[in-house]
């Protein structure tokens, strides 16, 4: 049987998730979901090591088209709607609350919960064919996984309600434009420019790259002076870190 979610993390800490139903254009039926909570449950009790992660779509056609409701229509309850809401409501807040930045590879479409799952990254690269769109209005419900507050915070109270009440697909242009995704790439080229990026991100000091998101995580979360507080807080241990002790060094003897 095929594996509907790929995973595989190489030696430099950078792990990579793949949405592997491509004939599906990549929807989640709800053995995906259970896997991509499971994996993700995994990412986070085993952080030691890893340095970023990827998030990406197998194909050519799609990132992910959100839930597979060929599948999902079989649980019509609101018990139903509640356990699978719940499950990757769950996954993608604890996606976006790892140590270490999360990186999108979006290739395609990226429709409904696959929007949320976007939104739920850190970092967002697109190649120039991805529509990217909040489409649950045509289905008669709303974002369940969180998006609606992720774009909220990431676009405004107007534009955010602009997206949800007229599913008006985005493309790669306009997402950018918006601040819904951080660069725009060729075609098909999402994922090696953003093997690229977690390269350079796990090339850094490890404790220097978690601060630096938890800060700003922080920010997001948090009362103003309560973010400063630990932006203030994260700064003396790295100052006496050996990582800057070398840098300091070296930056001293090319003045030499």
């Amino acid at each position: 049987m095929t594996q509907t979610l790929l995973f595989e993390q190489h030696s430099n800490g950078v792990a990579v998730i793949t949405f592997n139903r491509p004939d599906a254009l990549n929807a989640l039926n709800l053995a995906t979901m259970q896997q991509f909570a499971e994996t993700v449950t995994h990412l986070n009790q085993a952080t030691e090591s890893l340095r970023a992660v990827i998030l990406t779509g197998a194909g050519t056609q799609a990132f992910c088209s959100g839930g597979d409701l060929v599948e999902l229509s079989r649980y019509p309850s609101q018990d139903d709607a509640r356990a699978f809401i719940t499950l990757m409501g769950n996954a993608l807040l604890m996606l976006e609350r790892l140590p270490v930045p999360v990186i999108g590879a979006i290739n395609g479409y990226a429709l409904g919960g696959g929007s949320e799952i976007a939104l739920a990254c850190d970092l967002r690269i697109a190649d120039e064919s991805v529509r990217l769109g909040f489409v649950q209005i045509k289905n008669a419900v709303i974002p369940g996984w969180g998006g609606g507050q992720r774009l909220l915070r990431l676009v405004g109270y107007s534009r955010a309600l602009e997206l949800l009440v007229t599913a008006r697909p985005l493309s790669a242009a306009e997402a950018h434009t918006l601040g819904l995704v951080n660069r725009v790439v060729g075609t098909g080229a999402a994922l090696e420019h953003a093997v690229e990026m977690a390269e350079k991100i796990a090339a850094q000091p490890p404790d220097v790259v978690r601060a630096i998101k938890a800060l700003l995580q922080a920010g997001l979360t948090q009362p103003y002076e309560d973010a400063l507080r630990l932006e203030r807080d994260l700064f003396p241990p790295l100052w006496a870190a050996e990582a800057h002790l070398q840098a300091v060094e070296n930056f001293l003897n090319r003045r030499k």
